[in-house]
């Protein structure tokens, strides 16, 4: 294990290949900003500068809300359901067909293994896929009421949405909120993490081919309070959905509150992935390193408090660290290598300040530094923690890296208590035998998901959300399409006598 030492904060241009110039995308035009800034994106793999965006402020947010704006009542909220989800359908066979290349930049802009970027490509289209169809089934009611008349309940979409998106899954979690828009009816702009927008202003210049009408879909690059503010302060955007952390979506919330602006978030988890004696153990040892250390541990589900019954507690820590001792750290093109960079300087300092913290409140069993083989890129060991107490600040505050916390527990009243006991609800997992108490502590469990025997696994059909500190609103499935819906009543008296008592 290498030793923790300060690192560079920033990124190295280097000889050779020029950074690629990206424009952001407005009104159907890739364009740069107002104001002419620009900024880098890094390799962290390299640490090398390996693009230049530009650097989006208000002046651009609103060139972006106007297109929107326009697009919404001049011609998105007319086309036909039928018409959208075909769009949308072209779409993701463009993901399809562009598969190797945008895994291959979103490996080398976020820093995860190839094989899990070329997996979220999939999903990603999978994605557009499910709600290109669902775009034809966003059904109204028809409601009895006690008078000769006829109450109908119909969906309309909001109109502009601001989105604002994460670096950890940067295209994925962009597909996650322009398919149900999309779908829904609405126009969209749409604020990529300053870290991570390659992949979706990769994605852009394919939507005028797939037909979307210009200012459906716009793009606008930059940092959160240069670009990101100002698209929730916008009065033409009506609803904001945001990935991110809570104490960001604190924020939001309280801006868009000026304007009671429709709001839904989706922040951050502590989650328990807890693990029964009776337990299949050789699947449990996989599912807790599955769970923390998969995208470096760069996930809001990360099962990073994993909660291990007294009885096979040591068994558990030594297997699990021996096969944490294996995983190999490098640059996510290289498929031998199973844990990439973190996604920049800034959020690797931070997780080795965790790091630090984590050998004063716990014993270490696997990592805790820096990979001493590796002089540049921003990597950090897969880290094991154990002896951990649910009180402790690695056990409480979301790392947003490859850290465990092994924590142990005496029984099922037990594992209950120490798994409700975070400010977070937004994943949790159960592993055992007995299907039995499987179910007697998901009922019991505040959050949002909760897998038995399994942990991750997310699909496009099923509610994506949390409880508690991890938001409100809901992603994916039907539910997604809700968070871009408003409901009109419409009453249509029968009644050939007028209403009334005049």
């Amino acid at each position: 294990m290498a030793t923790i030492a300060q690192h560079d904060q920033t990124g190295r241009r280097e000889s050779g290949a020029a950074p690629q110039r990206f424009q952001m995308y407005i009104g159907g035009q890739f364009v740069d900003a107002a104001g002419g800034g620009t900024f880098d994106v890094f390799d962290p793999a390299t640490e090398q500068v390996m693009a230049t965006c530009p650097a989006g402020t208000a002046a651009d947010v609103d060139r972006a809300a106007r297109a929107a704006h326009r697009a919404f009542y001049e011609v998105w909220r007319g086309t036909s359901a039928q018409e959208r989800g075909r769009v949308l359908f072209r779409l993701a066979e463009r993901v399809r067909a562009r598969r190797a290349e945008l895994a291959e930049l979103e490996t080398r802009n976020s820093g995860k293994p190839i094989a899990e970027a070329e997996f979220d490509m999939d999903d990603t289209a999978t994605c557009f896929e499910y709600y290109a169809g669902l775009a034809t089934k966003i059904n109204g009611d028809v409601l009895p009421v006690p008078v000769p008349a006829v109450a109908l309940a119909m969906r309309e979409p909001m109109g502009v949405a601001g989105q604002i998106i994460p670096w950890n899954y940067p295209l994925l979690m962009a597909a996650w909120k322009l398919g149900p828009a999309l779908a829904a009816g609405c126009t969209v702009v749409l604020k990529p993490a300053e870290q991570t927008p390659l992949s979706v202003l990769r994605l852009a210049s394919d939507f005028e081919a797939v037909g979307l009408p210009p200012g459906v879909v716009n793009i606008v690059t930059g940092d959160g309070p240069s670009a990101g503010a100002p698209l929730v302060a916008h009065p033409m955007v009506r609803k904001i959905a945001f990935t991110g952390s809570a104490d960001v979506g604190r924020q939001i919330m309280r801006n868009a509150a000026d304007q009671l602006k429709r709001v839904s978030l989706e922040l951050g988890g502590k989650s328990p992935n807890i693990f029964f004696s009776d337990a299949d153990f050789e699947s449990a040892i996989d599912g807790a390193l599955f769970g923390v250390f998969i995208n470096q541990g760069e996930v809001c589900s990360a099962g990073s408090r994993v909660l291990v019954q007294r009885d096979i507690y040591k068994k558990f820590v030594d297997a699990a660290a021996a096969k944490a001792k294996t995983i190999r750290v490098g640059s996510g093109l290289d498929r031998a290598n199973k844990m990439g960079p973190l996604v920049s300087a800034e959020q690797r300092d931070r997780v080795v300040q965790y790091l630090r913290v984590g050998a004063r409140e716990g014993k270490v069993a696997a990592g805790g530094g820096v990979p001493a083989s590796h002089t540049r890129g921003w990597f950090v060991e897969p880290t094991i923690f154990y002896d951990v107490d649910n009180g402790a600040r690695i056990a409480q505050e979301e790392i947003f890296g490859p850290v465990m916390s092994v924590i142990p527990f005496t029984d099922e009243a037990d594992a209950i208590r120490i798994a409700n006991a975070t400010q977070y609800g937004l994943a949790a997992a159960v592993w055992t035998r007995d299907i039995f108490k499987a179910f007697r502590v998901v009922r019991e469990l505040e959050a949002g998901i909760v897998w038995v025997n399994h942990m991750q696994p997310t699909m496009v059909e099923a509610p994506w959300g949390g409880y508690k500190a991890s938001g409100f609103g809901r992603e994916l499935g039907r539910w997604g399409v809700e968070e871009y819906l408003e409901t009109k009543q419409v009453f249509i008296n029968l009644d050939e006598k007028p209403i009334g008592w005049y």
